[in-house]
């Protein structure tokens, strides 16, 4: 059973930097992608960064290219995403996702973490 544990999120001055984590188990051995998510209060849920396992391309959300980095510590198992300069609008909750593309797509979400950017 996959589960996904993110941790921290916080309170953030605009143009200091965060970094979140999240640590996955019971991943198989065909994860697709796995990255982030976020979604602002009255907003639907958005994409933000992905790593494809299988080629090592990495995808980011134009709102937060040259801003974000999503590195990965294969050995334990955990994904980051280190946010330099966030703004204001990056405030949210945010998720970390695995996607499996085997027959269809099959998506595992962590509970969320949440982000709070002061200007």
């Amino acid at each position: 059973q996959v589960q996904l544990v993110e941790s921290g999120g916080g309170l953030v001055q605009a143009g200091d930097s965060l970094t979140l984590s999240c640590a996955a188990s019971g991943l198989a051995l065909s994860v697709y992608t796995m990255g982030w998510f976020r979604q602002a209060p009255g907003k639907d849920r958005e994409f933000v960064s992905a790593e494809d396992w299988n080629d090592g391309k990495t995808y980011y959300a134009d709102s937060v290219k040259g801003r974000f980095t999503i590195p990965r510590d294969s050995a334990k198992n955990t994904v980051y995403l280190q946010m330099d300069s966030p703004k204001p609008e990056d405030t949210a909750v945010y998720y970390c996702n695995v996607r499996y593309r085997v027959v269809a797509v099959v998506d595992y979400w962590g509970q969320g973490t949440q982000v709070t950017v002061s200007a």
